[in-house]
């Protein structure tokens, strides 16, 4: 295997395509729906209440919270609350 210098790797990655809009704003969307994600997880082990009412329905109760109970958030949310 040989070894690569750092411009022989800058000039191998300029090579490549850009990534699709779609992945950078997801990337972009990151930090804010990790924030979110942790702010939620915080209050449910905070407050066992509003923990079994996303545990018996997530979607609903996000949404009265005022959450947009989106795909990557439900799922986030469901493999944490798995073992409850």
């Amino acid at each position: 295997m040989s070894a690569f210098n750092e411009d022989r790797l800058a000039e191998l990655i300029g090579a490549l395509p850009p990534a699709p809009e779609a992945w950078v704003r997801a990337a972009q969307e990151l930090p804010s729906a990790r924030t979110g994600l942790d702010v939620i997880v915080a209050r449910a082990e905070a407050d066992a209440e509003f923990r079994h009412a996303l545990i018996a329905d997530l979607e609903s109760t996000l949404a009265q919270e005022g959450y947009e109970p989106e795909r990557p958030l439900l799922d986030a949310l469901r493999r944490r609350f798995a073992d409850s």
